[in-house]
C-alpha cells in the first residue's frame, strides 16, 4: 500500500471516529425519559423505537472499538493485513471498509461456513429427534 493510500486511510478512520464520538456524546445527552403514553399501541410502538435506538447505539459504539483499533494497527504497522492468513487486504477493500481485518478471501470463506451452518442448523431443527 503506498503512503498517501495509508495516510488518505487514516484521515478517514479518524473523521468517522470523531463524527461517531459526536454522535454518541449528543446522544448521551439527551435524557431516556418514557412518556406517559395512555394507549397500549403508543407504548408498543415507543417501546420498539426505543430497542432499535438501543441497537444503532450499541453498534456505533462497537464501531468506535474498530475504528480505535484500526488507528492503533496503523501506528504499529500492521493495518491491512489478514488475521486470518497474513496477507494484504486490497486497497480497494479496505476504502470501502476501513475497519475490516480480513482480506476479501477470507472473509468470503467466513461468510460461507456461516451459511453452511446456518443451513445445518435448519435442517436439524425441521427434523424429527429419534427416541
Amino acid at each position: 500500500m503506498k503512503k498517501t493510500e495509508l495516510l488518505d486511510l487514516k484521515e478517514l478512520l479518524e473523521k468517522q471516529l470523531k463524527d461517531l464520538q459526536s454522535d454518541l456524546a449528543r446522544n448521551l445527552a439527551q435524557p431516556m425519559s418514557t412518556p406517559a403514553l395512555a394507549d397500549i399501541n403508543d407504548q408498543a410502538s415507543f417501546e420498539t423505537e426505543r430497542s432499535f435506538e438501543i441497537r444503532i447505539k450499541d453498534r456505533e459504539r462497537k464501531l468506535i472499538g474498530k475504528v480505535q483499533e484500526a488507528l492503533k494497527k496503523i501506528s504499529d504497522g500492521t493495518y491491512g493485513i489478514c488475521v486470518s492468513c497474513g496477507e494484504s487486504i486490497g486497497v480497494k477493500r479496505l476504502q470501502a471498509r476501513p475497519v475490516t481485518d480480513l482480506c476479501i478471501n477470507c472473509k468470503s470463506e467466513m461468510e460461507a461456513e456461516e451459511r453452511r451452518e446456518e443451513s445445518f442448523e435448519k435442517s436439524q431443527g425441521s427434523s424429527p429427534i429419534a427416541h
